[in-house]
């Protein structure tokens, strides 16, 4: 799942910690969103898109799959 997480955190001037510890995970777990490699679950997109106060579609970018 692609996001806007990198793009808000620069925009807010704020590291990959400093955001780790305001939504209470690893800096790991920034970089694996980051990059995609990670799919937030649900509370944890919920918890990043109140830091930025931002709904969580303005966050994440979700894209549609054929089921």
């Amino acid at each position: 799942m692609k996001n806007h997480i990198k793009d808000l955190r620069k925009e807010r001037k704020i590291s990959q910690e400093e955001l780790a510890i305001a939504v209470s995970v690893t800096r790991q777990t920034i970089i694996s969103l980051e990059n995609g490699k990670y799919n937030a679950s649900l509370m944890l997109a919920y918890e990043i898109a109140k830091y930025f106060e931002k709904t969580i579609e303005e966050v994440f970018i979700f894209e549609e799959t054929e089921v």
